[in-house]
C-alpha cells in the first residue's frame, strides 16, 4: 500500500510541474522512480533505472496531452511548428530508446544526473537565450526535432528543457514556448514508450506487471493523478511569475539526481 500511496504522490508532483513548467516531468519521475524500484529488491533492481526510464515515459504522453490541452484553451500552442517538428521527434525519440537500451546502468544514470544538472542551472540562473533569428525551415526544424527527440528518450523528459530555449531564442514568447512545448511532448512520449517497450520486451530480469520496460501498477497509479494536476500547473504559468518557483525546483532536482546516484553507487 505505501508504494501505491508514493505513486500517486509523484503523479501529483509531477503533472503540476509539467503543466507549470512545460516539462514533462521525467527529471523528477526518473530518480524517484529508480529509488523506489531499487528499494522494492529483488532480481529485477538491476534493471531500476530503464525501467525508471520507460515507466516515466509511459507517463509523460497522458501528462502531456492534459498540459496541452490546458495551454491550447489559453491559445498558446504554435500548432504549425507541432506539425513540423513530430517528424524528426519521432525518429529521435526511437533512436534515443535503443541507445538507452544498450547503455549499461551506471554510465547511463551520470548522463542522466549531469543533465539534470544542466537542466537545474538553466532554472537557477534563469538562462534565456536572446531572441536572435526566426525560425528555421522544416528541415531544419525536423531536424532539430532529431536531437530534441534523442536527448528526451535517452533521459526521459518531455522535452522542455530543450524545446522552450529554442523557440525563444527563435523569437517565440515565452507562453507560447511553453505552450508548444507541452503539445511537443506528446509525440516524444509516444515514440519513447513505445521504444522502450520494444527494447525491453525480451528482457527475461524484469519483474511481474512489466510491458517491456514499463511497469504498469506504477504507470496506472500516476497517470490519473498526474493528468489531474498538470492543468493547474498550466493555470499557473498563466498567472504568477515562476521564476522563483523554478529556482527552488531546480534544487530539489540536483538533491533527488544525487540522491538516485547514491543509491545505484552504495
Amino acid at each position: 500500500m505505501e508504494w501505491w500511496l508514493a505513486y500517486i504522490g509523484l503523479g501529483l508532483f509531477t503533472g503540476f510541474a509539467a503543466g507549470l513548467l512545460g516539462i514533462g516531468g521525467g527529471v523528477v519521475m526518473v530518480p524517484v522512480l529508480t529509488m523506489m524500484f531499487t528499494a522494492q529488491g529483488g532480481e529485477h533492481a538491476g534493471e531500476a533505472l530503464h525501467m525508471a526510464l520507460g515507466t516515466s515515459m509511459a507517463t509523460i504522453l497522458f501528462t502531456s496531452i492534459s498540459s496541452l490541452r490546458a495551454h491550447h484553451r489559453h491559445g498558446a500552442v504554435l500548432w504549425g511548428v507541432v506539425f513540423r517538428i513530430t517528424p524528426g521527434i519521432l525518429c529521435g525519440t526511437l533512436l534515443g530508446t535503443l541507445l538507452a537500451s544498450h547503455i549499461p546502468i551506471r554510465p547511463l544514470a551520470i548522463f542522466f544526473a549531469l543533465f539534470v544538472c544542466f537542466t537545474a542551472a538553466q532554472m537557477i540562473l534563469n538562462l534565456k537565450p536572446k531572441a536572435s533569428r526566426e525560425l528555421p525551415g522544416t528541415p531544419g526544424v525536423a531536424g532539430v526535432g532529431v536531437v530534441i527527440g534523442t536527448l528526451s528518450a535517452l533521459v526521459a523528459i518531455g522535452g522542455g528543457a530543450m524545446t522552450v530555449p529554442f523557440l525563444t531564442w527563435c523569437n517565440v514568447k515565452v507562453q507560447n514556448a511553453i505552450g508548444t512545448s507541452s503539445a511537443v511532448g506528446c509525440p516524444i512520449a509516444v515514440g519513447g514508450a513505445l521504444g522502450y517497450v520494444y527494447n525491453g520486451w525480451s528482457n527475461a530480469m524484469l519483474p511481474p506487471g512489466s510491458l517491456g520496460y514499463v511497469f504498469l501498477p506504477a504507470l496506472l497509479w500516476m497517470v490519473p493523478f498526474s493528468m489531474l494536476a498538470a492543468p493547474l500547473g498550466a493555470r499557473t504559468t498563466h498567472r504568477l511569475p515562476v521564476v522563483v518557483l523554478k529556482r527552488i525546483f531546480a534544487c530539489l532536482l540536483i538533491v533527488l539526481a544525487g540522491r538516485m546516484l547514491w543509491k545505484l553507487f552504495a
